[in-house]
């Protein structure tokens, strides 16, 4: 079997579902967490328990979700079903959890803690199917890197439509009494949930409809945790990935949660966080775009070590001109350098879990890309964490929700967020590029031992196939 190409038909078709996604993900992740303090007006100290209690469920429900989808055989392929059902779960669940009904008291904080476990469930049946797809579509390593660069626009897009939408929809879409200063209400919340929900089912359908699994490699073995932890612990440069992945994502995470606390809080300039999100989403297409022409001249690696310098110094420009300066069109300025590392760098980590995958089947001969593929979602859900710790543990020892309820947020609180918003993400990331550079070792003469032992089994396997119909 040699190394076919998608077609542009499949690669958008592809891409357009990962806008759906990112629509239930980014709702989720930049704006849950200020739905629940300063609209709900839940306490920091729930959301600190409750946010690693949940990354410990997923830490056992990914991988099982993955080794399910492994296993999965049927007329449309092991990972076009899953979408499916995912995605239509997620977009109920996505509503519910911004939907209150009038709940207060132990009885919202059980209801809101049973929505954001029963979220992180279903998102986990969309995301590991949809990105375990690329490795099927083709093994040419630059039509790969073309399909993730195609799908990471798509996604970034996603992502652009709720950071800067959702600050001018939000108060057209709120009403009532309940509406905050700013003009945001539970009713606002909810009916933009469902809206996100109804789309991300639609760009599903989308994407399945375009799209062909053209190599499948089934597993029918049952889970285990001791194969599980099997799988991950004998694949040394999946366990690197994750941790670097997971420091630098947490890096971004904390500027795309805490963004809407500067601009509304700090600022006291909610709107103008539509134009940093716009910048920042130009900045972001633009480092998917370079990825393509920089794959020409360097390797993944360098591409990746590129991109966190320039996510670093833009973060550094960023401090400087925010929370130091108070200089706004500088700091929307400076997004845009953080925003073109950040794009890059989220590409070039979908390139790198597909070359884990090979590279799993190389060293141990069995090959589960739903296993490892489900570390991206649970590494994600760990950068999560990291970002509540940090915000929710700051505006706690703050009592910033004693002081939402008071009116007045006082100058050290607004030290605080900008903190966390601009000063510690490029000191993750700082850390996340040395970790990289020391201890991952999948490029040059290994990588390309890969790449052919994996196109030589192919080839066995696809004569073997036609040996046997003949």
């Amino acid at each position: 079997m040699g190394d076919y190409k998608t077609t542009w038909r499949e690669k958008i078709g592809y891409g357009v579902g990962a806008i759906g996604l990112d629509l239930s993900y980014g709702l989720f992740y930049s704006y849950l967490s200020y739905y629940l303090s300063s609209v709900l007006g839940l306490k920091e100290a729930f959301l600190l328990i409750l946010t690693p209690l949940a990354r410990i469920w997923d830490g056992i429900n990914d991988p099982i979700m993955g080794t399910i989808v492994d296993s999965t055989k049927t007329k449309m392929g092991k990972y076009r079903p899953w979408i499916l059902i995912g995605t239509a779960s997620n977009a109920i669940v996505l509503f519910l959890l911004f939907t209150s009904f009038g709940m207060s008291g132990t009885r919202l904080y059980v209801y809101i803690g049973f929505m954001y476990v029963l979220w992180g469930m279903t998102n986990t049946m969309a995301d590991i199917p949809y990105w375990s797809m690329v490795p099927s579509f083709t093994n040419d390593p630059k039509d790969r890197n073309l399909v993730a660069t195609v799908a990471r626009t798509f996604s970034g897009f996603g992502q652009g439509v709720i950071t800067v939408m959702t600050p001018i929809v939000l108060p057209y879409l709120s009403s009532g009494m309940e509406k905050t200063e700013d003009g945001y209400s539970a009713s606002g919340f909810s009916r933009w949930a469902l809206i996100c929900g109804i789309l991300l089912v639609t760009f599903a359908v989308i994407c399945v409809s375009s799209t062909k699994e053209r190599h499948v490699v089934y597993n029918t073995e049952k889970f285990s945790f001791k194969k599980m932890f099997k799988v991950i612990g004998t694949n040394d440069q999946l366990v690197v990935f994750m941790l670097f992945a997971m420091i630098s994502n947490a890096g971004w995470y904390l500027t795309s949660g805490t963004a809407v606390y500067y601009f509304t809080d700090v600022l006291g300039q909610s709107t103008a966080q539509s134009l940093f999100s716009i910048i920042g989403a130009i900045g972001s297409v633009l480092g998917l775009l370079v990825i393509p022409v920089l794959s020409k001249k360097f390797t993944n690696r360098t591409i990746y070590q590129i991109s966190l310098i320039m996510a670093i110094a833009g973060y550094a420009l960023m401090y400087l001109f925010g929370p130091v300066l108070n200089i706004t069109i500088a700091l929307d300025i400076s997004y845009i350098l953080a925003s073109i590392g950040i794009g890059s760098m989220f590409v070039a980590q979908t390139v790198f879990l597909a070359d884990i995958v090979d590279y799993g089947e190389y060293k141990n001969g069995k090959r589960y890309e739903s296993i490892t593929f489900s570390m991206k979602g649970f590494l994600q859900k760990m950068a999560y964490t990291i970002q509540t710790i940090f915000l929710f543990g700051g505006l706690g020892i703050m009592n910033y929700n004693e002081q939402i309820l008071g009116g007045t947020i006082n100058e050290a609180t607004k030290t605080a967020i900008g903190i966390i918003c601009f000063g510690i993400p490029p000191v993750l990331m700082i850390i996340s590029l040395i970790i990289f550079s020391t201890k991952f070792k999948l490029y040059g003469d290994l990588k390309q031992k890969v790449h052919d032992y994996i196109a030589d089994k192919r080839t066995k396997e696809s004569a073997e196939k036609t040996a046997e119909n003949q």
